[in-house]
C-alpha cells in the first residue's frame, strides 16, 4: 500500500520563488523595452550570446505567431490555467517533494511572466539570444522561458526518479 505523506504545510516559500521568477522577469523585460529599439542587438560573449529585443506574438518557437490574434487569449488563458492549476496543486505536495514543489513554483512565475505580457502588450517580450556566429540560432527568449524550462526539467527529473522513492514503504 502506497505510503501517504502529509501535503505541505508551507507552500508560501514556494510562492515567494514564483515571485521571484516573476518580478526578475518582468524588471528585465521592461529594461529592455524601455532601452532598446526592436531588434536592435549587443554582443554579450560574441559569438554565443546576445542582448537583442524581440517580440513573440506566439508560444514557445513562435508557435502560431502568424495568426490574426486570437492566440494571444488562448494562450493567456492557457497560461492562467495552469497557473491556476499549480497553486492549488503545489499545496498538496507531500512535504518531502522539495524538488517537485520547486520546479512548479519555478513554471508558476514563468507561466504569469508570460501572461502578464501577451494582456499588457500582446506579445511577449523577448531578449536573449543564444547562437553561434550566424552559423545556428536558438530561438530568442526570456526569463520567463529559463524558470518554465528549468522547472519542467526538475519536475519531469522528480517524476522519473523520485515520485516512486515517496510511494514506495
Amino acid at each position: 500500500m502506497p505510503n501517504k505523506t502529509p501535503p505541505s504545510n508551507n507552500p508560501m516559500k514556494y510562492y515567494f520563488i514564483a515571485l521571484i521568477i516573476l518580478v526578475l522577469d518582468q524588471l528585465t523585460k521592461l529594461y529592455f523595452d524601455h532601452n532598446f529599439e526592436l531588434y536592435e542587438t549587443v554582443d554579450v560573449i560574441p559569438p554565443v550570446l546576445n542582448w537583442t529585443l524581440a517580440y513573440n506574438h506566439g508560444a514557445a518557437f513562435s508557435f502560431l505567431a502568424d495568426q490574426s490574434g486570437w492566440q494571444k487569449w488562448f494562450f493567456a488563458s492557457l497560461g492562467l490555467m495552469v497557473a491556476t492549476f499549480i497553486t492549488v496543486y503545489i499545496r498538496q505536495v507531500p512535504r518531502e517533494a522539495r524538488l517537485l514543489s520547486i520546479g512548479l513554483s519555478l513554471v508558476l512565475g514563468g507561466a504569469i511572466g508570460n501572461v502578464i505580457d501577451r494582456i499588457l502588450y500582446g506579445h511577449v517580450i523577448d531578449f536573449i539570444h543564444v547562437h553561434y556566429a550566424d552559423v545556428w540560432h536558438y530561438p530568442i527568449f526570456n526569463i520567463a522561458d529559463i524558470g518554465i524550462c528549468i522547472g519542467m526539467s526538475l519536475v519531469m527529473y522528480d517524476m522519473l526518479f523520485l515520485e516512486k522513492k515517496r510511494t514506495i514503504q
